[in-house]
């Protein structure tokens, strides 16, 4: 093609050469007649020449240009129908009105003109719909990227097979570290001579080899209660399928030997790296164990945690040595800091504003100011009578302080003692968390996901009726500076009271001795029941939430408040308590508005039914028999159909193990 355009460069300045001759021929015919004849001879066969040259290159080019775009409109039609990329048209209704060749290939069929949508590939349907521009489906056994042009209604369909399944391939190679503890070890073995143990260790051994052999784990024993597990996710998957059923073997052959010795398992996946790899192995075993143990905890790269197991309430294992040496570890932390501000969950109970002052005591035993943080607009009754009980000790009093206030008292070496939760987001005021950094975590619930970032201590045991009954431990390793007086006693004694149900729920030796501390410190029973007194109102309320009770499923009672009527947490929970007591009822929920945007689940279990695992499947958390969950954005009867689902789901899963 570029000589074309030369020959026709060329042309130009020949045309200007014979029109200036053609001037110069007229000026010279005045003066030599006969050379003008002999130029006007040579000028027309140039000119011819010229001409020829310019019909030539005319024809070549048109020539050229007839043979390419006869080339393109081939190779165009050849790419429509050949190419191995699926390409369909369809109508407003959905009718199939043309596919190229390729298309119909992948469905095994001459033809899909005439045919619907429907019938043919349902799943673009909604895609359509949705209007949506490109997604992966599935089609006949093979995965295909579409991309949906929707003015031209068009699909364009690459075939992402071999792709998808290098993808699974990876997935299902990818390493997994697990690191498998046995949580009371020590506890069980410590009285038992040389040849029990050696005994005990051979049937757990036993036990995890067959176990590992049939899944296909590499597995090695680290230390006398500590494993470690080597597998791919493609077994994790399996081991999730099987609900990890280890734990419920080892748990039964150690029963039928008259000991109780269950397993821990923190697995760390998701993430191609090693070290990053047994990082999250070893988060996950201290969740795993921070819940009471005998479960998994799944940790992925993201932060999300699955569980499994945890279906016993935790043994009691904590030990006054631990206690002593939290209670020193917290004496030093005091005494490094300025002043101590303590803080509960949203909307305090009696167990969290205990536990604030016995703290609050023990910053005043190591001679450090201690604040109390509250909410008024979110106290109940029991609460507001404990406080308005203070008002007899000025010194007290003057301690409890708002939000804001703790705000504008902060300073970088003031110390933050977070007590009865160990979520940021349930906090009284999240904006304290993020401005202190010398943060103490003391709770009795199971560790959830949402866990307050980089604690200098974290004191949490499960196996404690409440942390009220924590902080009387810690109190008797301080110095003995100053007396306990009768209310801060009786605030404490009455946290164990209302969390233990009056000692007949999670109550454990240590439970009996604590209030035994408390009552020789002066606690008031007396006092107490007054605090716990319920008004007529709340009485009624509380009757009229009963009174809706209903049994969708064998053994489990749920009561729902009314969509326009606002609830308050605390009422919910003692609705949850009463309905307990009930005959045939083994785990209860109470369903209610908490606010315009909120709704509330308070869910309480004799044991049978973990309600922890049922409410963390809601986003909530708790204990085995005492949880609540908050859904934003939904209906009271929309919390109610997700609650029965989540029930359903879980009593098939304990069924399948």
């Amino acid at each position: 093609m570029p000589s074309y355009y030369n020959k026709r460069l060329m042309r130009y300045p020949l045309y200007g050469l014979i029109a200036v001759s053609f001037v110069l021929l007229g000026i010279l015919f005045f003066y030599h007649w006969w050379i003008t004849a002999i130029g006007l001879l040579i000028l027309g066969v140039l000119f011819y020449y010229a001409f020829y040259l310019e019909q030539k290159s005319n024809e070549e080019i048109e020539h050229y240009i007839s043979t390419l775009s006869y080339r393109v409109k081939r190779v165009g039609e050849e790419a429509l129908l050949e190419m191995p990329i699926g390409i369909m048209l369809y109508n407003e209704d959905y009718i199939i009105e043309w596919t190229n060749p390729f298309m119909a290939s992948c469905f095994n069929e001459d033809t899909l003109v005439g045919r619907s949508l429907y019938d043919v590939a349902e799943v673009l349907v909604p895609l359509i719909k949705q209007e949506m521009h490109y997604e992966t489906v599935s089609l006949n056994e093979r995965k295909y990227r579409v991309i949906i042009k929707l003015e031209e209604r068009l699909l364009y369909f690459f075939d992402i097979t071999e792709q998808a399944e290098v993808e699974q391939l990876y997935e299902n190679e990818r390493t997994v570290i697990a690191i498998i503890f046995l949580d009371n070890y020590d506890e069980v073995t410590q009285g038992m001579d040389d040849q029990t143990v050696s005994s005990l260790n051979s049937l757990v051994t036993s036990i995890l080899n067959k176990w590992t052999m049939e899944f296909g784990l590499f597995f090695k024993r680290i230390s006398s209660d500590r494993f470690i597990a080597v597998f791919n996710e493609r077994i994790l998957r399996e081991l999730e399928n099987n609900k990890f059923s280890i734990l419920d073997e080892v748990r039964e052959a150690t029963s039928k030997q008259n000991i109780t010795l269950t397993l821990s398992i923190g697995v760390g996946a998701g993430v191609p790296s090693l070290p990053e790899l047994g990082e999250l192995a070893q988060s996950s075993l201290d969740i795993a164990l921070g819940r009471g143990g005998d479960q998994v905890a799944i940790k992925q790269a993201n932060g999300k945690v699955k569980f499994y197991g945890g279906k016993t309430n935790p043994v009691e294992k904590r030990t006054r040595v631990r206690a002593r040496v939290i209670s020193h570890a917290l004496r030093e932390i005091m005494l490094e800091r300025d002043k101590v501000m303590i803080m509960g969950h949203k909307f305090p109970d009696m167990d969290a504003v205990g536990a604030a002052m016995g703290i609050r005591k023990v910053a005043e035993m190591n001679h450090i100011e201690g604040y109390i943080v509250l909410n008024p607009s979110e106290i109940d009754t029991s609460v507001r009578r404990l406080i308005d009980e203070t008002k007899q000790y000025p010194e007290l009093y003057s301690r409890l302080i708002t939000p804001d206030e703790a705000l504008e008292m902060a300073t970088e070496e003031t110390l933050l003692v977070v007590v009865d939760t160990h979520k940021s987001s349930l906090v009284i005021d999240e904006r304290l968390v993020r401005r202190i950094e010398n943060v103490v975590v003391i709770d009795h619930h199971r560790r959830g996901e949402d866990f307050i970032k980089n604690p200098l201590l974290v004191y949490m045991e499960p196996y404690a009726s409440s942390t009220a009954e924590l902080v009387t431990e810690l109190m008797e390793y301080q110095p003995k500076n100053g007396k306990i007086n009768m209310l801060e006693a009786t605030a404490l004694l009455a946290g164990i009271i209302v969390d233990t149900k009056s000692f007949t729920l999670r109550t454990g030796s240590r439970t009996f001795d604590a209030a035994s501390y408390l009552r020789a410190q002066g606690a008031d029973t007396v006092l107490v029941q007054k605090f716990l007194k319920e008004d007529l109102r709340s009485f009624i309320q509380r009757a009229k939430l009963v009174e809706t009770v209903k049994f969708p499923l064998n053994g489990i009672a749920i009561a729902k408040g009314k969509e326009d009527t606002i609830y308050n947490p605390v009422l919910m929970a003692q609705t949850a308590d009463t309905i307990l007591t009930m005959s045939g009822v083994d785990a209860s929920f109470v369903i209610g508005r908490r606010n315009e945007d909120e709704v509330g689940i308070s869910a309480r279990s004799l044991g049978k039914v973990n309600v922890q695992v049922i409410m963390e499947a809601m986003n909530g958390g708790g204990h085995l028999s005492n949880a609540a969950t908050q859904l934003e954005g939904v209906t009271v009867q929309e919390a109610e159909n997700q609650l029965i689902q989540v029930i359903e789901e879980y009593l098939e899963g304990s069924q399948d193990t």
